[in-house]
């Protein structure tokens, strides 16, 4: 075990922190309207009695910006927890499929699924994880029969009072930062290193927000609004009616 000093944390959030903020702003300067309109539940924002155009637009944009970030920024925080391990522990980016880290410690590897949160998938998502770590098992018992092989599902940030899930162990927040680095505190100390630059590139995300908030809201009253109004069945015919076959239409339509 060789510790960590926060120094060498903070080193790699400065060399590796601007791509997950040049990708938030990719995403929003790529966006189109009808790709949120898409996205999201338009049955939800009619229940919620959404009656101004402006409103309506922030409320989607706002949900589908922040599902892109948590993935964006989980992508990140994976990152540098396998390259706080490989420091610490030697671990190692995993070859095997849908396992993200790999380790020895005290004769027992660990395998190792990183989230970002604790609620991160439902039934059949859970289900493939454990495929993952069955296979995965397989694998490296396969080369070192001896081996004890322990899987983790850590998740970077959270809570979860029973982490013993029976084929494998799910640590979150605290547990998973000193699992990885064997310090009680990094999931505390990481904190000051995230906020590298972000006044100074959260302001430049500020204004192609703004651009495109405005931009979408004229777009929408232009082209979902009747009478000053929003014209809510032409919304659920564009989010949610029958795929037009345009192969099949084409036929139809063909002179014999």
């Amino acid at each position: 075990m060789k510790p960590i000093e926060i120094s060498k944390v903070s080193e790699y959030v400065e060399r590796n922190i601007g791509d997950f903020h040049q990708s938030r702003l990719a995403k929003i300067r790529s966006l189109k309207l009808e790709k949120v309109l898409l996205r999201k539940n338009i049955y939800l924002f009619k229940a919620k009695n959404i009656l101004v155009s402006h409103e309506l637009v922030r409320n989607l944009l706002d949900a589908y910006l922040s599902s892109q970030e948590e993935t964006l920024f989980g992508n990140f925080l994976e990152g540098l927890a396998i390259f706080i391990n490989e420091w610490v522990y030697g671990g190692q980016k995993s070859g095997v499929p849908g396992i993200d880290l790999e380790f020895t410690l005290s004769g027992v590897r660990y395998i190792v699924d990183i989230k970002s949160g604790p609620h991160w998938g439902n039934s059949n998502q859970i289900k493939k994880m454990k495929e993952n770590f069955r296979t995965a098992k397989i694998i490296i018992r396969g080369t070192k029969r001896s081996t004890e092989v322990i899987a983790i599902n850590g998740c970077c940030y959270g809570q979860d009072n029973k982490p013993d899930k029976g084929e494998y162990y799910k640590y979150c927040g605290q547990q998973f930062w000193e699992f990885i680095s064997g310090q009680e505190n990094l999931y505390i100390d990481i904190i000051v290193p995230l906020g590298y630059k972000a006044k100074e590139k959260n302001d430049e995300f500020a204004k192609e927000y703004a651009r495109l908030l405005n931009s979408f809201t004229v777009e929408f009253t232009n082209k979902y609004c009747v009478d000053g109004n929003i014209d809510w069945a032409k919304l659920v015919k564009l989010n949610s009616s029958k795929p037009i076959n345009k192969k099949r239409n084409a036929q139809k339509h063909r002179s014999p």
